[in-house]
């Protein structure tokens, strides 16, 4: 269960990885506004950082 648990956290910090990427292509392409990067990065930083820190616990 714990090797289980180990790998789905590694998919998690692929996702954040990826998600950021791909929101900060966006916004530097200009598709999207700076605000709204900063929007979608707040949340899936805190998102990922929340999950890790409640792994900790």
């Amino acid at each position: 269960m714990w090797e289980r648990l180990g790998r789905l956290l590694c998919v998690k910090s692929i996702v954040t990885l990826v998600t950021t990427a791909v929101f900060a292509y966006l916004s530097v392409r200009g598709v999207i506004t700076s605000r709204e990067f900063m929007t979608v990065f707040t949340v899936v930083i805190a998102f990922y950082f929340g999950t890790q820190s409640q792994k900790e616990s």
